[in-house]
Formats: structure tokens, sequence, C-alpha cells
């Protein structure tokens, strides 16, 4: 079986969730023995479409045109969507039926069109989360029956991560961690940092600042506590990275939704505790054993942040992230699908 990868150009510029999640399932896959190429789009068209399958993630403008492109050439693929709203399934399903009248007489197009129309022509859709599928199903009116929910995955090396590295480097153990882009307003970092300017504890947050007016925000309080320290970026694959996880204490993510957030992924199984969104099928992963905060107070930002820090270290969550989470298990689910769409057998 040979299968291709693909996403928005920038993907691999952004260095998120989603790049991480294309990566790691390339090399899950070919671990289990599947022909896994990234797209090329330099390649002649015979070399770039010379795939069984392909396999698009994030179903937006930036992977439209490709979508269109693979289904006007009878191309099969599937699409996980990295989609998710705050709308209502009801408001959703409003926009998408305006949506498709303004195109006839305006050519008016939406973000929601672009999703519906590019999950309608998969042969089936992975959604990260039960809400992000519900938003499909419901909301965009893709069949329950091409939908299948495939999680997001976590590399077992951060469970064995050693703090020494990062302790040793920077001088600081038991922190409340952060991980993620700095100024995007989604990850509602500012907030955070605000937050934090009520506790008196140390912080570490870990990121690429986004050129933004709140990511210069973010750098502005940053500097005036006295407790934070803020790295601008360290590498995914890196130890340094692991050994963060491993030092600190509380993990938090209040962004304005996560689907679920790869890094609480990795944090937690560490052995932090969590402190997370409860928008976007957080849930899902962490069921009861993080704590939730509104990602619009920073009252409760910094509420759930003190009542983690009073719990100690989160072997329960641990356990539960490695039995179910690994990426190893989540390119075999993944696997088996591509099998399905393409009515053959799994190596194993």
């Amino acid at each position: 079986m040979k299968v291709t990868l693909a996403s928005y150009h920038t993907a691999v510029l952004r260095h998120g969730g989603p790049r991480t999640q294309i990566m790691q399932t390339k090399r899950y896959l070919e671990d289990r023995g599947v022909h896994v190429e990234l797209f090329n789009p330099w390649a002649e068209r015979e070399t770039a479409l010379k795939s069984d399958l392909f396999h698009l993630y994030a179903s937006n403008f930036g992977t439209y045109d490709l979508a269109r492109y693979l289904h006007a050439h009878n191309v099969k693929f599937v699409s996980s969507p990295i989609f998710y709203t705050r709308r209502s399934v009801r408001t959703l399903r409003f926009i998408s039926a305006v949506e498709r009248w303004m195109r006839k007489i305006g050519g008016f197009w939406s973000d929601y069109g672009f999703t519906r129309d590019i999950c309608h022509w998969s042969e089936m859709v992975l959604p990260n989360t039960a809400s992000e599928a519900s938003l499909i199903t419901e909301g965009l009116r893709i069949p329950n029956s091409k939908t299948e929910v495939v999680p997001n995955g976590v590399e077992e090396r951060f469970q064995h991560g050693h703090p020494d590295l990062f302790v040793q480097e920077y001088g600081s153990r038991d922190f409340i961690l952060n991980v993620g882009h700095i100024g995007v307003e989604r990850k509602n970092t500012l907030s955070l940092i605000r937050a934090l300017k009520r506790i008196d504890h140390p912080a570490v947050i870990i990121g690429r600042v986004y050129p933004s007016e709140e990511g210069n925000l973010c750098l502005k309080e940053a500097e005036t506590n006295k407790n934070l320290t803020l790295i601008r970026g360290i590498d995914h694959d890196s130890e340094m990275l692991a050994s963060a996880y491993a030092a600190c204490s509380v993990f938090v993510l209040p962004a304005r939704y996560e689907t679920p957030g790869i890094a609480a992924l990795e944090a937690g199984l560490a052995g932090a505790q969590v402190v997370i969104t409860p928008h976007g099928g957080t849930n899902d992963y962490f069921e009861d054993m993080a704590t939730y905060v509104d990602p619009y107070s920073i009252s409760s930002i910094e509420k759930g942040i003190r009542s983690a820090l009073k719990a100690g270290r989160n072997n329960r969550l641990q356990e539960h992230i490695r039995q179910n989470f690994l990426w190893q298990n989540v390119a075999k689910r993944t696997e088996d699908i591509y099998c399905r769409v393409l009515d053959s057998t799994p190596v194993s």
C-alpha cells in the first residue's frame, strides 16, 4: 500500500500540531510496513498522483484546491479535518445553507463551505474528537457512515524524559509550564500570562512568537513577571522538550479550544497535572483526570492552576494516555481505515 500525506503549505513552517500529527503518523505507518510519501507539489503529475490513497490533513482553504483536483480525477482520499468552531450545530447548518445559495449568485465562499466540500468528497472523514465529529455530521451533514474518530497521539518517549537536563540549563523544577505558539489568539497565551502574575510560583512558557499585536503584548507583560521564564521555541524532537515536561509539575493550556492539544498529551504522559480548556473535545482524552478552566476568565485559569499545584503528579492520567493514545495505536487505527477504503488487508 502506498499512501501520500498532504496538508496546507505552511503546515511545515508553523511547527504546530498538524505537522506533528502528519510526521508521527508517517513514522508509525512506515513501522507497520506502509509506504508513505509526503506530497510534493513540484513533482510531475504522474509521479505526484502515483499513490493508492491520499490523506489530507486540515479541510480548509489551504487544502481545497488539491482536494478538488483529486476529486475531479477520481483519486481516492481520506481527510482529517482538524476542524472546530464554538458555533452551534444549528448555526453551522444555517451558515452552510446560506453560503451554498450565495455561491450561485455572487461567488461568496465560507470556511465552512470549504470544509463541507472536502469532507463530502472524502472516502472517509477522520475527526480527532467526538465533538468535531458531531459538528461534521450534524452541522455540515456529512454521513455518519463515512465518519470515524481517530484520536491524536503522543510519543512514548515523553514518559521517559529526565528533568535534570532542563533543570541544569534553566535552573527551574516543579514549575508551571505552557508549550505552544505565542501571540496566536486561539492559544490565549496573554490571558495565561496575566493569570500567572497572580500566582507566586515559577512558570515557563515555551513557544515561537507569532508576529502580532497580541504577541508583542505577551512579550511585554512576560517581562514584568519575575517568576516567568519565556523560551522562544524548543525543537519538538529534542530531549530538552521531554525534559521540560518531566521537570514541570503543572501543564496549562487554556486555549479558546483544542482538539485536544498534543502538548497537553505529552505533558500528561510525563506525569504532569493538566489544566486545560473544556472546548474542542478535550474531555474525550482527559476525562475526569484534568482540571478544566474557562479560557475567557483569568480568575478561572488562576483558580485551576492553584488547584493543580496542590494535587501533585498525575500517575492516573499518565497511565490512561499510555494505554489509549500512543502514536503506534493511532497508526494501527488509521491503517485499518485505509484498508477498508481500498478493500485490502492490514499488514498485522
